[in-house]
């Protein structure tokens, strides 16, 4: 290996900082020879599926067919189709049935406490990324429906995380194919546009970018709801980067960046923060956006509302900033309150305590799954009833 890269930003204070210390062992820098070969990532997508872009305006029926039954399933199926689905139904011999089954129960006992690291961490944390914010303001999806977006997401990781779902026909396994052929329409919409700058962005949706979306919603997950006083054990960990990496393949990223295990992972995060997380005036905006989405909750509730509104910005700000760092949070412009962040530091202890204590009581931990379970049930019923979501994700489609 040549002479170690320096620390990125990410890494050089907040909870990332905190990372390096006391949940990383070893030196996971990397070289430049490391950062080229990830970028060459940057220049990849997903040729398996973006052939069906065109293919699924005629054969849709069929594609929604073989996602519930199987290719076996579907007389005489278009050959791309065919060949789509003959490679996706060949289960990795890596994959794990009682890991996968392990990591969502791991994952489904934190409850909706999750939605927070999800939102606050993972989509946040992403925007830092700006060649991937690229994509979302090019569809104006993120900055002009952040909510129904925000819901959406958290929607579709339920759906993907709940024990028994990653089966062929389960709704987890349906909704990661589904997000996959999302991706292709929003690459073949952006191959579209003339003022794409491909030196500047790389290939919109690329591996690389969607590589760093599976580490989000796996490893800083993970970490996010540690810092937020969750505990997990050194196999549920390893679980659930397991069930994250057959989510990873199901949606189409290249094997080399498939993190095998937890120091794989933080490798990849590292490179990264190194050469994606480099914020720009759109990671502004869409920071914004999220921000704006999470005051919506005073939205019609008059003076009861505002307060609402106050205390989920500050609150949602706080984890941001507290995870994200200073420095990634100014540039953000995040709100900057010391007594939300005292609060939240106050309730990680809190949760801490309690999650000790459920380590050492018998049935506890299975309680706590069933809980979580219902309060995930609960949540999907609700927003869906607001939202009208739609889970063929159609209305995401029709763009190209």
């Amino acid at each position: 290996m040549g002479d170690r890269l320096p620390d990125p930003e990410l890494f050089r204070q907040g909870g990332f900082r905190v990372a390096s210390r006391l949940f990383i062992e070893g030196d996971i820098r990397g070289d430049e020879r490391q950062v080229a070969r990830l970028r060459q990532f940057a220049q990849r997508e997903d040729p398996a599926a973006d052939v069906l872009v065109p293919l699924l305006r005629e054969s849709r029926p069929e594609f929604e067919q073989t996602l519930r039954q199987g290719i076996d399933s579907v007389e005489s199926p278009p050959e791309e189709l065919e060949a789509f689905f003959r490679n996706v139904e060949a289960t990795p011999y890596w994959v794990d049935r009682d890991r996968l089954e392990r990591g969502a129960r791991a994952i489904t006992r934190a409850g909706l406490l999750g939605l927070f690291p999800l939102g606050d961490v993972s989509l946040m944390g992403g925007y830092l990324a700006s060649r991937a914010t690229k994509s979302l303001v090019g569809t104006g999806e993120i900055e002009y429906k952040a909510a129904r977006r925000l819901v959406e997401t958290a929607t579709w990781w339920i759906h993907v995380t709940t024990p028994g779902a990653l089966v062929p026909g389960g709704r987890g396994y349906e909704s990661a194919l589904r997000v996959r052929i999302v991706h292709a329409h929003v690459r073949a919409a952006m191959n579209r546009r003339k003022d794409w700058d491909y030196a500047a962005w790389d290939r919109p949706v690329n591996q690389v970018q969607t590589a760093g979306t599976l580490l989000l919603f796996s490893l800083v997950y993970v970490f996010g709801t540690q810092l937020l006083g969750l505990r997990y054990s050194a196999r549920e960990r390893a679980d659930i980067l397991h069930l994250w990496r057959y989510v990873g393949w199901l949606m189409g990223v290249d094997e080399e960046l498939l993190p095998a295990g937890e120091d794989d992972a933080w490798r990849l995060l590292w490179l990264l923060a190194t050469t994606e997380f480099i914020p720009d005036d759109d990671s502004k905006r869409l920071a914004a956006a999220l921000m704006k989405a999470h005051a919506g909750i005073g939205d019609g509730r008059g003076a009861l509302g505002k307060v609402l509104a106050h205390v989920s910005v500050a609150g949602h700000g706080a984890i941001s900033r507290l995870l994200l760092g200073k420095t990634n949070a100014d540039f953000l412009e995040l709100p900057d309150d010391p007594i939300a962040q005292a609060a939240v530091v106050a309730v990680a202890g809190v949760n801490f305590a309690a999650e000790t204590v459920r380590r050492v009581v018998p049935g506890a931990t299975a309680l706590q799954e069933l809980l979580g379970a219902a309060g995930r049930r609960h949540y999907l019923r609700q927003v869906t009833k607001v939202f009208g979501l739609d889970p063929t994700y159609g209305r995401h489609m029709k763009a190209a």
